[in-house]
């Protein structure tokens, strides 16, 4: 395990962040069902006000565990949920200030659109000129008021999400909890539902939280990305520190693609002990008679294998010193030559994109 980084603080950009209440603060929550199965060990977790944070981790890792414990819909054996300052660790789900959607929606199929996003001022008893109102305000926040008359079963899986989301922020709650909500979509409507979800994000203010599996996901999205392992955070940083900086094995294998050089193989190419981690878009490759430019890490090896993505080629390499490495050639007419599968090549790249994992 890498060094406890289970208390993240809140992260809010100014001076007077300690000083300010967090959304979200769970402290010393434990997870433990019958049998014995911890989901979640002793986490200490803020989450700033306003701030977009994606719990990532494989299946098992306790991401939906902790996100379910936030909405009330699970009890921790231990510790506390507090909610703008709040204790909330007994509340029932609809005494919490947060909604959650989910991948299945949750819609009322015999219902309008309207009608749908209308419903949870209708529980809270908001009269029928305010309520109409407010729904066609969320339906514009998420560009399907004009489909207001429309039946969920009569739209697209993408215009389906976007009503769940309009019902989820038309009173405006606290905190927005999402589980793996585009996890049901197609890739390329998946990537558009992204960046519209970001849109309403900062549009609103609301301080969401997505549970997601998906690293690409977690990247593009968040704020902060808190990546879990065995109901632990393994790290939590922004997306550009977890993915450039790993503070783990795992965390360097899992979000993304990395190449990680142990024991021998460190030694043989960096003249270093350890493990250390090198991002494929961070190396360069060329014939093998070719020499690396001063200052830089340098191995020799043989093109094993190539993937073609279109994009990008991936080519994997067997070192000379032992492991591979993968290296990531962008398509383009002024970028690298693509080698040949069992050709000798040269790899390089700088010293400083070099990470040491714990």
């Amino acid at each position: 395990m890498p060094p406890d980084v289970r208390s993240v603080p809140v992260s809010t950009g100014s001076a007077s962040a300690a000083t300010t209440v967090a959304a979200i603060e769970l402290r010393g929550v434990r997870k433990e069902f019958p049998g014995g199965v911890v989901a979640v060990h002793d986490l200490d977790l803020d989450i700033a006000e306003g701030e977009f944070v994606t719990l990532l981790g494989p299946s098992g890792s306790g991401k939906t565990t902790v996100l379910r414990l936030i909405a009330g819909f699970e009890q921790p054996s231990a510790g506390t949920v507090r909610l703008r300052g709040t204790d909330v660790t007994a509340a029932a789900p609809f005494d919490r200030d947060v909604h959650t959607v989910f991948q299945d929606y949750a819609l009322f199929p015999h219902l309008s659109v309207l009608r749908n996003v209308e419903y949870p001022l209708r529980i809270a008893k908001v009269a029928k000129a305010e309520r109409r109102e407010r729904a066609l305000a969320a339906l514009a926040t998420v560009r399907l008021e004009h489909m207001a008359d429309r039946v969920p079963t009569a739209m697209s899986g993408g215009q389906r999400q976007r009503v769940a989301l309009a019902r989820a922020l038309v009173d405006r709650p606290a905190v927005l909890l999402l589980d793996e909500p585009l996890g049901a979509l197609d890739l390329k409507l998946r990537e558009q539902m992204q960046v519209e979800l970001k849109q309403i994000q900062r549009d609103s203010g609301i301080t969401f939280v997505l549970v997601t599996h998906d690293q690409d996901e977690a990247l593009t999205l968040a704020d902060r990305v808190v990546v879990f392992s065995d109901g632990r955070v393994e790290q939590a940083g922004s997306a550009q520190e977890v993915y450039e900086r790993p503070a783990s094995a795992f965390v360097a294998g899992f979000v993304g693609t990395s190449n990680v050089l142990d024991a021998a193989a460190a030694t043989a190419v960096l003249g270093r002990d350890g493990s250390w981690s090198v991002r494929p878009e961070k190396i360069a490759i060329g014939p093998a008679d070719t020499a690396a430019p001063a200052g830089r890490s340098t191995a020799l090896g043989v093109v094993e294998e190539l993937v073609y993505t279109g994009p990008s080629t991936r080519c994997v390499v067997a070192l000379d010193a032992g492991g591979l490495l993968s290296v990531l050639l962008p398509a383009g007419p002024d970028d690298t030559p693509v080698p040949d599968r069992g050709q000798r090549v040269r790899l390089h790249w700088h010293r400083e994109h070099e990470v040491q994992l714990h």
